[in-house]
């Protein structure tokens, strides 16, 4: 055989050589490798979030005076303050009345408390309490009678005060606690500063003085302070007693158990006006809500209680149920390179009560995947509700992948071999 033809052997058994090594190449090195390589993630959209809003609710303002309504602090929150809906008129300090016998109230049972259920100790009457009668009646204030030898506990003194707003036993119960009406005044004065009521003044028992003078927004304070004593809450809900001497006494509240009125306190004076200050509770939903308000200086005792009535029925009525998200909701979508794609969806519903408008917002993370089996969790949405909220403000529901995202086929994995 010639050299040429030698040569071009070699030639074709290298070609043939060579063949087999990128055929053993490609079976033994791409193919494994294109099958087994990591794929690209499946692309996420997420779409912005459909507004949710509740409606905006509008008070029914008393055409004079001053008002406010709002939740009341919650006791059992150390330095909770009172979440105020809607205030109208003059936020300056004014003349409140006989409103004032709430905080004589709260501070004699702050020195001299009721355990829940009690009546405390016997208070004998005697003549300084004949004279406080003639005092309160020559001044012209509300009064009931009253006699020497006359015995009554703690509970029923407070009872009469605040029932039947009589002046006279303010100053008893009071003379009784801390010894003097000026001991009494000192007490108060520290008991307001405590309490960060920095509105408020009181330089009498009863309010009769309209130097006793609080703001709309101490007296929200105030009612949830009476509200959240139990003995003062079930004395402010009771519509008429019988007590021993005296027979039967009533509530000056007109109101009371109208529209879920259960207290608070009357007060009328030619420089306060007509004034209430109230609480009501009502069932929104499954629970039952409580607001407290009050309205200072209105012309008339009808006009007080229609505007107390209008003011707290609108109030009422700003309670709403908003949807956050229902369970299945469409958040996203995850779409692959090789035609494939899946939703994502909330796999919780969630509803909350707010007061007035309340928007919602979602803020939407999710895992970057490639695949993934129908159910498999894949993500959160994180939901805040702006405003007043019976419920959490914030809300985690977890995502999951609505249908099976499958990963790419054997042909598609060895067709893309750039990844």
């Amino acid at each position: 055989m010639s050299s040429a033809s030698r040569r071009a052997v070699y030639r074709r058994r290298r070609i043939v050589v060579g063949c087999v090594l990128a055929v053993l190449v490609v079976i033994g090195v791409y193919v494994p490798v294109s099958l087994f390589a990591p794929v690209p993630a499946a692309v996420a959209v997420v779409p912005d979030a459909g507004a949710v809003s509740s409606a905006a609710t509008a008070l029914a303002a008393p055409g004079a005076g001053t008002s406010a309504i709002g939740m009341p602090a919650d006791p059992a929150v150390p330095g909770s303050t009172p979440v105020t809906l809607g205030a109208s008129g003059s936020t300056d300090s004014v003349p409140i009345a006989s409103i004032t016998k709430t905080i004589t109230a709260l501070v004699v049972l702050d020195a001299k408390p009721l355990p829940d259920g009690t009546s405390g100790p016997d208070l004998t009457m005697t003549d300084a309490d004949a004279g406080y009668l003639a005092d309160t009646i020559a001044a012209g204030g509300s009064w009931a009678s009253v006699y020497p030898g006359q015995v009554l506990t703690e509970r029923q003194v407070l009872e009469i005060m605040l029932l039947e707003s009589a002046n006279n036993y303010s100053v008893t119960l009071t003379t009784w606690a801390f010894g003097s009406v000026d001991a009494y005044l000192a007490a108060a004065t520290a008991w307001l500063a405590a309490h960060d009521l920095s509105g408020t003044a009181v330089v009498d028992t009863s309010g009769l003085d309209p130097g006793s003078r609080s703001t709309s927004a101490d007296l929200l304070t105030i009612a949830s302070l009476v509200m959240a004593d139990p003995t003062l809450a079930a004395i402010v809900g009771t519509a008429t007693d019988v007590l021993p001497q005296l027979g039967e006494i009533q509530n000056t509240n007109k109101v009371l158990g109208q529209a879920g009125i259960v207290g608070i306190k009357t007060g009328t004076t030619d420089e306060a006006g007509f004034c209430l200050l109230f609480a009501s509770s009502f069932a929104v939903g499954d629970r039952t809500v409580t607001l407290v308000g009050v309205v200072l200086g209105a012309p008339s005792d009808d006009s007080l209680y229609a505007s107390v009535l209008a003011l707290l029925q609108s109030a009422q009525s700003g309670f709403q149920s908003v949807t956050v998200v229902t369970a299945g909701d469409v958040v996203g979508t995850y779409t692959t390179e090789w035609g494939d794609s899946a939703d994502v969806v909330a796999t919780e519903s969630v509803q909350a009560t707010v007061w007035s408008q309340s928007d919602v917002t979602r803020t939407t993370s999710l895992d970057t995947i490639g695949s993934g089996a129908s159910g498999a969790v894949v993500g959160s949405a994180d939901y805040s509700l702006s405003g007043i909220t019976l419920d959490p403000a914030t809300y985690s529901v977890p995502l999951a992948l609505a249908s099976d995202l499958p990963g790419p086929d054997a042909a598609w994995r060895l067709t893309h071999p750039v990844r």
